[in-house]
């Protein structure tokens, strides 16, 4: 099956970081599976990105939905919610209704649509036991809406691999190169598109840690990357106040860097 376009909404996970092409931007696994689509769709296919880091799902819904209905989209991929678990209160069934009723709206205009069950980020983070249930019912409630709207969903959390360290940047938060590549390899898969082997080889997994070492690692951590997350919320900014889309229009595939 081929598409006439592809547009991807979402947050820092759909807009690619921390995969970064020569000139600082970022790629990821939606330009990854864009680049392979138009393989098969030809000069005529369009891919727009709608995804900006540091949105919430509200954000997500009020910035990104109705431009991407305009586009008279074939095939949209809708990843959102897993910065709204972040935050101290929030109701994870709400967030699951909200992306059912775009994802309804979506499929009315024939558009195919993809969804995630996230990989399970939070054995890398602090505060596990309070994220790691939300996140649960964020991860269910795609499968629930794929069911009733025909979505496809694509399951990252049962995907043992992704808790190799090779699969995660520096910051523990958002996927490495190599994170990316897997992550394009199973939409592909499940869009029934051939994928590079290469995408899914994965190296050994190294040997444990020392625990001293170990622990220098979490504090390198903290200073690098929770503290300043920490400043921002207490500033009430996002890591993506002064950051655009980067694809906003649809374009041809081989305008990618």
């Amino acid at each position: 099956m081929s598409w006439a376009n592809f547009i991807a909404m979402g947050d820092s996970f759909t807009e690619g970081m921390n995969d970064a092409y020569p000139d600082g931007t970022y790629r990821g696994w939606a330009d990854l599976v864009a680049a392979r689509l138009a393989v098969d769709s030809g000069p005529g296919f369009g891919y727009a990105n709608l995804a900006v880091r540091g949105k919430l799902l509200d954000q997500i819904m009020a910035e990104q939905l109705e431009p991407v209905l305009a586009m008279r989209p074939g095939l949209v991929s809708l990843a959102a919610g897993g910065n709204d678990i972040l935050r101290r209160k929030v109701d994870p069934r709400t967030l699951v209704d909200k992306i059912g009723s775009a994802v309804g709206r979506l499929r009315e205009t024939g558009a195919d649509v993809i969804l995630f069950r996230f990989a399970d980020v939070t054995a890398h983070l602090p505060g596990q036991r309070i994220m790691a249930p939300r996140a649960a019912l964020l991860n269910d409630g795609a499968d629930r809406i794929a069911a009733e709207h025909g979505a496809h969903v694509i399951d990252l959390f049962g995907d043992g691999t992704f808790h190799h360290p090779v699969m995660w940047s520096s910051d523990r938060l958002h996927m490495s190169p190599a994170g990316h590549r897997r992550v394009a390899a199973h939409v592909l898969n499940k869009l029934g598109v051939g994928v590079e082997e290469d995408w899914l080889l994965v190296p050994p997994a190294p040997a444990p840690t020392p625990w001293l070492l170990a622990r220098s690692a979490d504090l390198r951590w903290a200073g690098q990357h929770l503290a300043p997350w920490i400043r921002r919320r207490l500033a009430g900014a996002s890591s993506g106040d002064l950051v655009t889309a980067k694809r906003p229009e649809l374009g041809p595939v081989d305008a990618l860097a």
